[in-house]
């Protein structure tokens, strides 16, 4: 079966190969930002390069600057056996099919072996407890999960372009992981993003350093609020609200 739905243009690099093979990752900018930080630090700990942008006419204008660099604010990377596809901005959520079909389609063209998707959910009590949970599209997804000790979610809902990548992963027989790392809702949170990335460490045994990742928690959330309250006053856009987009209907757990 093929995927149904149309993306965003991926506008690739000069020369880029799109064709990776391996593991796909991608991370969003929902609950804690756990999607975000956590492809950062990955980007950035395995030196991936940037192998091109995703754009579309109803984006908002905007360039985020990284070290003195402006960037589109979504993105993918690529290296060998890895890819990450990254959105450090939040959208309307009437765009999350087109986001999700931009992601199938990437990892289409990557010829990935199976889809991570890194997610932050917010959970019944005011402060996290640190917990991570997972959800497995195929039988080996979940099994990977038991396997690593990650507690699979029997129950629930789970919405936005993580909870479409895997119903298609479902049915179009895609091996699609979605890890759920709990998140306070009031702030970046660093320290349930280095729970995710461990927790990639352990399905998929790459070595991914995490004590720059937790030395720098403080820098990096204060980082990643100043993107958000910038985002809030230079983009016509919806604002983001942290508080108010859960992955997962916080009841489960």
């Amino acid at each position: 079966m093929e995927h149904e739905f149309k993306g965003y243009a991926l506008v690739l690099q000069e020369g880029a190969d799109p064709r990776t093979g391996g593991v796909a990752i991608a991370g969003f900018t929902t609950a804690g930002m756990v999607g975000v930080i956590a492809a950062s630090h990955i980007i950035k700990t395995l030196k991936l390069r940037q192998l091109g942008t995703v754009l579309n006419a109803e984006f908002p204008a905007v360039a985020l600057i990284h070290n003195e660099v402006p960037k589109h604010p979504v993105r993918v990377y690529q290296g060998e056996g890895i890819g990450v596809f990254t959105s450090e901005i939040q959208f309307k959520n009437e765009q999350d099919i087109m986001f999700a079909s931009t992601v199938l389609e990437w990892f289409t063209k990557g010829g990935f072996d199976r889809l991570i998707i890194i997610d932050g959910l917010v959970g019944s009590s005011d402060v996290p407890t640190g917990q991570l949970f997972g959800v497995g599209s195929s039988d080996a997804a979940r099994a990977r999960l038991r396997t690593s000790g990650i507690e699979p979610i029997q129950q629930g809902i789970v919405a936005g372009i993580t909870g479409f990548l895997l119903g298609e992963g479902d049915r179009l027989g895609i091996d699609v992981t979605a890890l759920l790392a709990e998140a306070s809702p009031l702030y970046p949170d660093a320290r349930a993003a280095a729970l995710a990335v461990e927790a990639i460490g352990e399905l998929t045994g790459l070595e991914i350093p995490l004590s720059e990742l937790l030395e720098n928690a403080q820098t990096i959330e204060s980082s990643v609020q100043d993107v958000i309250e910038n985002s809030r006053t230079m983009l016509p856009g919806p604002e983001l609200d942290l508080g108010n987009d859960p992955s997962l209907d916080p009841s489960v757990g």
